[in-house]
């Protein structure tokens, strides 16, 4: 058993992350827990079940003796994507899950809570488990910038518009002079150091050459976007990866997500609403595409990720998750974990590109500067950003 002071600290810890994913939810109306509008967005009411599902799966039925699942269905409706575990709803059917209904899933999570606190303070608590809690916790604050970035786009899709919170607290630009932080060519090391917890994706630090290069030491604004946009970027296919330039024209883009041209004006949803696009606000939901496009057509680039985590200590960062020019691949000597844990980060290192940094839908706590987020080239929907370099 771990020391009973560790145990009333997991006790509250545990505690905390839980209702926060709760909290998040508050604001809903209880239609809007079973939305799906595409398959990239997951119902609010998935998520509440999955990451419960993750705790009752990984920790209670291997470690908590004579443990009783709470309903035998639920491994089939709440896995995402463990092969090891078994079958599973397929990922474009979560919006049809009518049932089990909201009141079932968080009569799920009580269930779930309480045996999981008598756990934790319980004999069979290990440091093995405590481990798998630690990721359990981690994987349930990923899970809660994604009910965030679901919520909005669930909201955002909406003819109506709804706010999900009129009083959501919305970033604002840094005053700081926009201007390029120089460094030296050189070997540097990236990866995680020290003590506490990160993915296995972070681990192996080691040396990496880098040329002379710059980056900015702010975040594209949406005022320099909308020149990009009023100069043709979008018709100009010189700018885009051949790809790119295909994904521009199968979905007749024409500006960032959520953003609509309305009465001589461009206006975007935010949290808040339906709102005039700000100026010198940061820019907000481009894919990778949009992010390449747009550097191009400054004559710059995107950083590689390793000369984003040499440079972060240099600029403010946490906003917006930040593109890198980056594939997702492992760092030397990465290695899975065996079993399902083991399909958590390894099985995607392939057709994805790194994201570095945080952003406003970032739960507390749960960012660093050797976190690697990876998304899809074309996606859109996540809170990201641009930051040049050269």
């Amino acid at each position: 058993m771990i020391p009973e002071i560790t145990v009333l600290d997991l006790v509250k810890k545990y505690s905390a992350i839980r209702k926060h994913s709760e909290k998040i939810c508050e604001p809903l109306e209880i239609e809007d827990y079973v939305v799906q509008p595409i398959v990239d967005v997951s119902p609010p009411k998935w998520h509440l079940g999955h990451t419960t599902w993750f705790f009752e799966t990984f920790i209670l039925q291997p470690n908590f003796p004579d443990y009783q699942v709470f309903d035998p269905q639920y491994n089939f409706v709440f896995n995402s994507y463990y092969e090891t575990i078994g079958a599973r709803v397929i990922r474009t059917d979560r919006g049809n899950l009518s049932r089990p209904s909201v009141s079932d899933v968080y009569r799920y999570r009580k269930y779930v809570d309480e045996h999981m606190k008598i756990l934790l303070q319980s004999n069979f608590m290990t440091s093995k488990t405590e481990t798998l809690l630690e990721l359990g916790l981690n994987h349930e604050q990923q899970h809660q910038e994604l009910l965030m970035t679901d919520i909005k786009y669930i909201l955002g899709h909406n003819p109506l518009f709804p706010a999900y919170k009129k009083d959501q607290i919305l970033s604002n630009k840094i005053s700081a002079n926009s201007e390029m932080i120089r460094f030296s060519e050189g070997v540097y090391e990236i990866g995680f150091k020290g003590e506490g917890f990160c993915f296995d994706n972070e681990l192996g630090r080691h040396k990496i050459y880098l040329n002379d290069f710059e980056i900015s030491n702010q975040l594209v604004t949406n005022g320099e976007y909308l020149e990009f946009m009023e100069s043709g970027g979008y018709q100009d296919f010189r700018h885009w990866h051949a790809e790119g330039w295909d994904w521009v024209k199968e979905n007749n883009a024409k500006a960032p997500l959520y953003w609509h041209f309305i009465d001589e004006k461009w206006m975007h949803y935010t949290l808040n609403g339906l709102t005039e696009v700000n100026a010198d606000e940061e820019l907000c939901h481009i894919n990778f595409f949009e992010a390449s496009a747009f550097a191009s057509w400054k004559e710059m680039r995107l950083p590689t990720e390793a000369e984003w985590e040499v440079a972060s200590d240099q600029f403010d960062w946490g906003k917006r998750w930040e593109w890198t020019n980056s594939a997702y691949l492992p760092y030397p000597g990465f290695k899975k974990e065996p079993g399902a844990v083991g399909e958590y980060n390894g099985k995607f290192m392939v057709n994805q590109m790194v994201l570095r940094g945080a952003s406003e839908a970032t739960p507390l706590g749960h960012s660093r500067n050797t976190y690697r987020n990876f998304f899809q080239t074309k996606l859109q929907w996540q809170f990201t950003g641009i930051r040049l370099a050269r």
